[in-house]
């Protein structure tokens, strides 16, 4: 399987602006002011958290289907840090949040299947170079 995105930019970095889009329904547009200067608008690490989160939260919900828990519910938030490595902005932390509903499991239990989550999730193993991935789990009733 194979998926495919395409993003071109026009004009001077500063001022500038690109557009993306993949296939199906992904699209959108990203500037310097909303990578770097905090102004509000999507930029390359929202989604590479998004597919991160995504990423977790289906792995996630896989194994706990194997393991007979059909109904439940898992939410997980990314928020992808950047940092200056060398003088160059690097993605120097990511910090995943996870919070699962699941009738009748207890917490080591759900604690484990989170920890398997974690060595399955491609995204996961495709960020493996950044320098800190956190993770935290919390089972709610």
């Amino acid at each position: 399987m194979a998926a495919k995105s395409t993003s071109e930019w026009e004009g001077d970095v500063p001022i500038g602006a690109s557009t993306l889009s993949g296939e199906g329904a992904i699209t959108g547009s990203s500037t310097f002011k909303f990578r770097f200067e905090g102004e509000l608008g999507p930029n390359p690490e929202q989604l590479i958290a998004a597919a991160h989160a995504t990423c977790f939260s289906t792995a996630l919900s896989n194994l706990l289907t194997q393991a007979g828990r059909e109904s439940h519910s898992v939410q997980t938030q990314a928020t992808v840090t950047l940092g200056p490595v060398g003088g160059a902005p690097t993605i120097t932390k990511i910090a995943l949040v996870t919070v699962g509903q699941v009738p009748g499991l207890d917490e080591l239990a759900f604690v484990d299947h989170v920890l398997a989550a974690r060595a399955r999730c491609r995204v996961s193993r495709a960020l493996g170079g950044v320098p800190e991935i956190t993770l935290e789990a919390f089972l709610v009733p």
